[in-house]
């Protein structure tokens, strides 16, 4: 009797977990509803949306849907009141079969943001079920022999309902041997056994016929009845005995078959056969436990035979027989109950209950992507399942609801880098061994218009020859955009702005879809060089995003102009008259032709001829300066009158040319010497006008230039009084010295300022001031004079790029400085073209600036030379060029080489360096002087 009340308080602690755990469910539940079962389509459940707080307005467009985890759909909610009513009948014997809380659980889920609410809808149990006994009829034989208070367990009644609906009495026929006994849990009978309440004697009574029944607690109450046929034996009067009357055992789910569970011992007081005890299961013992448990009939081990599963059933109640041998038999009576141990061996089940896809890759952080579902069929730790991403991602899992957990971006997302993401989830239990599952979730990143397009370069640069046709394609503009679809679709257009006051827009078209650039007009080099336009790409995104391109277009020139030979009117002249005496000499500078051309350069670097180069005549024309000079004296028998043509040619291709004729009348030396005013070179009024304003610049940094280095020079007198003195005893500065001044590191004369010697020496060229040595006259005859002889005269380097404006500053520079100033001609003033030297020591990486008024349109260029530039020809050195000459910031020297013998007066027209040089000329200068004529006097042309 013991063992039976320790039993019975086990089984009542167990139950009274269960309720616990029931109870908590109920807690954490957001709703809770109660129906009873059996009701019809259409009942009230409760106005749902209300109670979760929701707007009806909402409900429709926002997706309200109810999910279950078994997928049968026993609710459904009105979406346009929002009352939660029954969709279809429901049994709750059928669901929660001896489940004394039957509970569905809900999830209610809308969208637009997604939202989960849990719900759960109790069914109460109505007592719609009779109390059943397996039989109905029992026999029961019992021996005279057995003492009163035994005790024989019958086969109670069995109904489905629970709570006070199921079993709650029973009731035997009046009679003097039996009683029951029923020992009640929460007003539930869990086992029933009749008690012998004195002595049967077989001789006054060998059968007992008894009713049997069983009565509910629903109201109405419902019962059942069985016959109970008990027959009394004469026989064997000792039955067998169990040590214990409850055995109280564990085992784990899943152990093999074969595993002991227990050891069972009874105990016969009889001897013989009656006494001999096969242990063997109750007629009570349902065909599942058989099918797991098995019972060896002499040792009394009860062993596992089948496949136990916690989740299934987690204790079974195993009723036991110890019959003896004898006649009758008696039996012995006990109950074993087996508890299973739960181990880890269901997996986390996971359901994704709710996936919005795609996602905006602007998506901010905290956005619900998916909801999902996790569920472990086993219990305790091995139940609790945690979920967590196994690779890295942007977005993160976060515990919901129990068993619900959802996924949201936890990073700023961009479709440019990842435009999908695999998002593998895992679910892990807390068991030992932990057991985990996977899904692999798809998240697609929709594109949003956050690139603006690019251009590979922000500045481009662009070359178009002059006179190209109008519509002619200049140039193919290209942006890219990392977006996606409508967001990349690129237009181009161009950025208004004007080219000297005109739009851009009509100079330069575009094509908006492939941006291709076009000109719309013919460019002319003379009137526009360079210019600017902007491109604009833009998206065809919301919010549309742009870049700018900065274009610049540069036109290259080309022979689009013949020379010109300068003239103060209109239209160019078609002759030119000039006089000359007879008695002139050797050299003697007649007159200079001069056209210009208004293109630059090669296609203006102009050469003059005459055309007739049959006639023998006594002169000859310069190739690039355009003079014409006396090539042998007159003799009788010349004519009084030539008349020649003189071509002006431009290196182009192909070249132009230019024809105009030159007339030379010769006159005594007492007869007036006329001049065409009309023709340009040589006149004052061409002198005036060309180069005024030139001159008046001149003059005016030099001035500056003199009273500041007088200013310096007193100021500091004391200080550099010794400099200053050895100056003056190396060089005497004329006061009619002219010429031009160029850095060489050969110099012997050292200028300093504040005690720092300057980086490059100074040389002063100084004009033919007197007459020369015959010494002089035979270098001035010969190839020209050099400053030391060690140095050897350097042709131009190969890689520079001459310009036209470069070959006239060379030609201007020495040979008209020579031809004008130093040998002096009778007539008119030369202009002189100052000479600008700003070459850089280094050829890799110098420029060199054209002359002033070396051509038209020509004032700003320049020519660079060194490897980042396509060599071009090197043009020949025409005869009367100077054969030496100095490339500014080299030791290298210009001289000038005198193609016909000189007169007295012309012999020392040569360029000397030096203080040795410079001293002999100073010393001669008197002499040449007096030997010479006052119409061949360089100085008196240097006034001019």
């Amino acid at each position: 009797m013991l063992g039976l009340k320790k039993s019975y308080q086990v089984k009542f602690h167990c139950f009274c977990l269960f309720l616990l755990q029931m109870a908590w469910d109920l807690v954490l539940c957001q709703l809770h509803y109660v129906i009873p079962e059996e009701s019809k389509h259409g009942t009230f459940v409760g106005r749902i949306t209300q109670d979760l707080g929701l707007d009806i307005g909402e409900v429709n467009s926002r997706m309200l849907r109810i999910v279950s985890r078994d997928d049968k759909d026993y609710f459904q909610v009105n979406l346009q009141n929002g009352i939660f009513f029954v969709k279809n009948i429901i049994d709750r014997e059928v669901i929660c079969p001896n489940i004394p809380l039957c509970i569905i659980s809900l999830q209610v889920i809308v969208d637009k943001p997604v939202q989960m609410y849990h719900v759960d809808v109790e069914i109460e149990d109505i007592n719609d079920n009779y109390p059943v006994f397996p039989a109905k009829e029992y026999s029961l034989s019992i021996p005279e022999l057995r003492l009163p208070g035994s005790r024989f367990p019958l086969e109670g009644a069995v109904d489905p309902d629970v709570g006070t609906n199921s079993i709650t009495n029973y009731e035997l026929s009046a009679n003097d041997y039996f009683t029951l006994e029923f020992p009640k849990y929460i007003q539930q009978v869990r086992s029933l056994e009749l008690v012998l309440k004195k002595s049967l004697d077989r001789e006054k009574m060998s059968v007992h016929n008894l009713t049997l029944v069983a009565f509910d607690g629903g109201k109405p109450r419902n019962n059942g009845s069985t016959q109970l046929i008990i027959n009394v034996e004469d026989l064997n009067d000792n039955a067998p005995v169990f040590n214990q009357s409850f055995y109280q055992c564990i085992v784990t789910e899943h152990a093999v078959i074969g595993t002991l569970v227990i050891k069972l011992n009874a105990t016969d007081l009889d001897e013989g056969k009656n006494g001999q005890i096969l242990y063997m299961f109750s007629k009570l013992v349902p065909l599942q436990i058989l099918s797991l448990f098995s019972l060896d009939k002499t040792s009394g081990q009860l062993k596992v035979n089948g496949d136990l599963d916690y989740e299934n059933t987690n204790v079974y109640e195993i009723h036991v027989d110890a019959v003896d041998n004898g006649e009758p038999q008696f039996t012995g009576h006990s109950k074993v109950l087996v508890s299973v141990v739960d181990i880890n061996d269901n997996p986390p089940e996971m359901t994704v209950t709710s996936l919005s896809v795609p996602v905006p890759e602007d998506a901010p952080r905290g956005t619900t992507v998916a909801i999902i579902n996790i569920h472990d069929r086993d219990s305790g730790e091995n139940g609790r399942v945690n979920c967590y991403l196994l690779q890295p991602t942007p977005f993160k899992i976060n515990p919901a609801f129990k068993g619900d957990f959802a996924m949201t971006v936890d990073k700023p997302l961009d479709r440019e880098i990842k435009s999908e993401y695999d998002v593998l989830i895992n679910a892990k239990d807390e068991g030992y061994p932990s057991l985990s599952s996977s899904t692999i979730l798809t998240i697609v990143i929709s594109d949003v218009n956050d690139n603006a397009p690019k251009f590979l370069l922000s500045v481009d640069t662009i070359f178009i020859q002059e006179n190209n046709p109008p519509g002619f394609k200049v140039y193919t503009a290209s942006a890219s955009d990392s977006d996606y679809s409508q967001n990349s679709y690129i237009t181009y257009s161009l950025i208004d702005s004007t080219v000297d006051g005109i739009p851009i827009s009509s100079y330069m078209s575009i094509n908006p879809e492939n941006g291709n650039l076009f000109a719309l007009l013919s460019f002319d080099y003379e009137q526009v060089s360079y210019f600017q336009c902007q491109i604009k790409a833009t998206d065809s995104g919301f919010s549309p995003l742009s870049s700018n391109l900065t274009l610049n277009i540069f036109i290259l020139d080309v022979n689009d102009n013949s020379p010109t030979f300068f003239t103060h009117i209109a239209d160019s002249i078609s002759s030119v008259t000039v006089t000359t005496p007879k008695t002139a000499q050797v050299g003697h500078l007649i007159t200079k032709v001069k056209a210009i051309d208004l293109d630059c350069g090669y296609n203006a670097w102009l050469t003059y001829t005459f055309k007739d180069t049959a006639v023998t005549t006594p002169f000859a024309l310069s190739l690039y300066s355009g003079e014409i000079s006396l090539t042998r004296p007159f003799t009788e028998s010349d004519r009084n009158e030539y008349r020649m043509l003189v071509v002006a040619q431009d290196h182009g291709e192909p070249p132009m040319t230019s024809v105009t004729q030159v007339i030379i009348s010769l006159v005594e030396s007492g007869e007036d010497i006329k001049i065409d005013h009309h023709f340009s070179v040589g006149t004052d009024t061409e002198f005036a006008d060309a180069n005024i304003y030139l001159i008046i610049s001149i003059c005016t940094i030099s001035s500056i230039f003199l009273v500041t280095l007088i200013s310096f020079t007193v100021l500091k007198w004391q200080k550099y009084r010794e400099e200053v003195n050895q100056l003056r005893e190396n060089y005497k500065i004329y006061s009619s010295t002219v010429g031009s001044w160029v850095y060489s590191q050969e110099s012997q004369c050292k200028f300093y300022l504040n005690s720092v010697q300057a980086k490059n020496d100074l040389i002063v060229f100084t004009p033919n001031g007197a007459q020369s040595s015959g010494t002089e006259e035979n270098n001035s005859s010969g190839q020209g004079a050099i400053l030391n002889s060690s140095y050897k005269p350097r042709h131009p380097h190969p890689d520079w790029r001459y310009s036209a404006s470069l070959r006239a500053a060379m030609q201007g520079a020495v040979h008209v400085e020579g031809a004008a100033i130093l040998r002096g001609p009778p007539v008119g003033l030369e202009q002189q073209w100052p000479t600008v030297s700003s070459a850089t020591p280094e050829p890799e990486g110098g420029e060199v600036s054209p002359p002033v008024g070396a051509g038209v349109n020509c004032n700003s260029w320049t020519f660079k030379y060194g490897p980042g530039n396509p060599k071009q020809p090197v043009p020949q050195i025409p005869p009367d060029f100077p054969e030496n000459f100095i490339i500014p910031g080299s030791p290298a020297i210009i001289s000038i080489r005198q193609d016909q013998p000189s007169t007295q007066s012309q012999k020392s027209n040569f360029i000397t360096f030096g203080k040795k040089e410079e001293t002999k000329k100073k010393k001669k200068k008197k002499k040449g002087n007096k030997n010479q004529d006052k119409g061949n006097n360089p100085a008196d042309n240097s006034d001019q």
